[in-house]
């Protein structure tokens, strides 16, 4: 049977967290706080990223927040400078898809109905989705700024789809996963060890087994539709 299949972008289709990690991780020891450890630096920064919201831009700003707040001596435009570029340099990291993602579409196309659905920023997201070269392999492609229950009712009102045929595909608990199972969708977990920390999230039980499946790669969707 033809189902719908709603796909997330970042760290679902191509690498997207690992390059945060990295300018994090350079932030931190570029801070090397006197008192505060790694983890303790990492959580104040992660607070501010959730009051400054997604993308390289907000990502940028948190890190300047954050430098400004923990810095113990005085701060020249030379530090805030620096810590800008390791915020800003996430632009330039090349887009590279994820093993066996554009195979697994070019199969699923035929068969199904793919939706790209990304959340973040309009322009920054857009720009992803240019890069990747597969825009052209989706029927439909949706950036919106939040993933959650009403997006999802939203989606399937908008695309006029039926719930027991519909997936959503993520590696986000709480993004990709809860919010679609709430709203009565199927879903399916394909897990990223460098999910963003605050996308994390227990997974909620589903009203039923098969509403949910758990896959070790994207490419393994091939086995299952």
């Amino acid at each position: 049977m033809r189902q719908h299949l709603l796909v997330d972008a970042d760290d679902t289709l191509w690498e997207n967290n690992v390059y945060f990690e990295q300018a994090i991780h350079d932030f931190i020891s570029f801070l090397d706080h006197s008192n505060l450890s790694h983890e303790e630096v990492r959580q104040v920064l992660n607070e501010t990223e959730r009051l400054m919201g997604y993308g390289a831009t907000n990502f940028t700003n948190s890190l300047l927040a954050t430098y400004q707040q923990l810095a113990e001596d005085t701060i020249s435009d030379e530090q805030l400078q620096y810590v800008r570029q390791l915020g800003e340099q996430i632009h330039s990291h090349p887009l590279t898809l994820l093993e066996g993602v554009l195979e697994t579409l070019e199969y699923l196309a035929p068969r199904h109905d793919l939706v790209l659905l990304t959340k973040g920023d309009q322009e920054e997201q857009r720009l992803k989705v240019e890069r990747s070269g597969i825009e052209q392999i989706f029927n439909n492609v949706l950036i919106v700024p939040e993933k959650n229950v009403a997006t999802y009712h939203q989606i399937v009102s908008q695309l006029e789809l039926q719930t027991r045929i519909t997936w959503m595909i993520g590696n986000s608990p709480r993004s990709d996963i809860n919010p679609a199972l709430a709203a009565g969708l199927n879903a399916i977990y394909v897990p990223h060890p460098q999910t963003w920390v605050l996308e994390h999230e227990e997974i909620t039980e589903p009203a039923t087994d098969s509403q949910l499946l758990t896959l070790n790669r994207f490419a393994d969707l091939r086995a299952h539709f």
